[in-house]
């Protein structure tokens, strides 16, 4: 049985096998909007960091609805996270986190007054993840429809 102690350290654990986030939010009309950010770290208890553009819909749709949803993947995780985002304006964070890549959206670098960063903090979160990676997850698979087995992988979901 899996305690609430382990379920938040195996999703701190998988948290940074993911490079790439969809962050899902609501738009003026109410629907939900996704989009790709790139993940800038990873804390302990969850919350994630990104860089966005002050003027993207992000940015926007969060000041009126801060609630957000974030959807992460992998070849052998998955993670869904609820939280709240808000917009962080700390230049040295900023810096500590720019990358040569982010010069492609941001040219004008971590200077650039259009620049921020946007924090989800979670509340919870839920994952799913097998054991031994892709190949023992392809193995896991075959065997569970050979035998007839349920596939047996983890799931938790976990109050932050």
């Amino acid at each position: 049985m899996t305690t609430a102690d382990d379920a938040r350290k195996t999703l701190a654990d998988l948290l940074p096998k993911f490079r790439f986030a969809m962050v899902t939010t609501v738009d003026a009309e109410g629907k939900l909007t996704s989009r790709p950010l790139t993940v800038q770290e990873h804390e302990f208890d969850g919350d994630l960091w990104f860089v966005v553009s002050r003027e993207s819909s992000v940015v926007a749709e969060t000041a009126v609805r801060p609630g957000v949803g974030v959807a992460l993947t992998s070849n052998d995780a998955w993670v869904s996270l609820a939280g709240d985002a808000e917009v962080v304006d700390d230049r040295g964070r900023l810096r500590q986190y720019w990358s040569p890549a982010l010069d492609a959206w941001f040219p004008d670098g971590p200077t650039d007054p259009n620049v921020t960063l946007l924090k989800i903090n979670a509340v919870s979160g839920e994952y799913w993840s097998s054991a031994g990676g892709a190949v023992a997850s392809l193995i896991g698979y075959v065997k569970a429809k050979l035998t007839g087995d349920t596939y047996d992988g983890r799931n938790a979901s976990v109050e932050l």
